[in-house]
């Protein structure tokens, strides 16, 4: 496309995006999560009970509408764990999270860098949390977070799927 045709499709360009990007939220619309696997000196992993579904997990959670995932991630550890990064996240994996949804993907980083001045008491969304060893994880620890430990601490391979 050249002269006059190609003008117009650059000036086209955004409302068409924004069009098909409006289709795409209906068409095929995803959730999108993320998670880190917070390890400590003694490679012990952090891991929070929610309050509001059962087992323990990994912290983190959905990305909100304009955030990015870095910013989703930093949220979510500050809420759950009073986390905050203190260097960069190393991408470990994305999952398909079938359990959840049809549309449903979560980011798993691995974090090695933080700071935490103290761990949080209980509150409305956290029921507990903590750091555990390897080989201690506490009853209930979900099938997802174990396999996500022993993909990053173990070397198992990464598989596509959450669970």
């Amino acid at each position: 496309m050249t002269g006059k045709g190609e003008g117009l499709r650059r000036r086209m360009e955004p409302w068409l995006r924004r069009l098909f990007h409006f289709y795409w939220r209906f068409a095929r619309g995803m959730t999108l999560g993320v998670r880190a696997v917070v390890l400590d000196g003694e490679n012990r992993i952090f891991l929070v009970l929610h309050s509001y579904v059962s087992g323990w997990h990994l912290p983190g959670g959905g990305v909100e509408v304009g955030e990015s995932l870095t910013e989703a991630l930093k949220r979510e550890l500050m809420e759950e764990g009073r986390i905050e990064l203190a260097a960069p996240p190393a991408l470990h994996g994305v999952f398909f999270n079938s359990h959840v949804s049809r549309r449903d993907h979560v980011v798993v980083y691995v974090v090695r860098s933080y700071r935490q001045d103290r761990l949080p008491g209980p509150n409305r969304e956290i029921a507990a949390c903590g750091f555990f060893a390897p080989d201690a994880l506490p009853e209930g620890t979900t099938k997802g977070t174990r396999l996500r430990i022993a993909e990053v601490l173990e070397g198992k391979p990464t598989i596509a799927t959450w669970r």
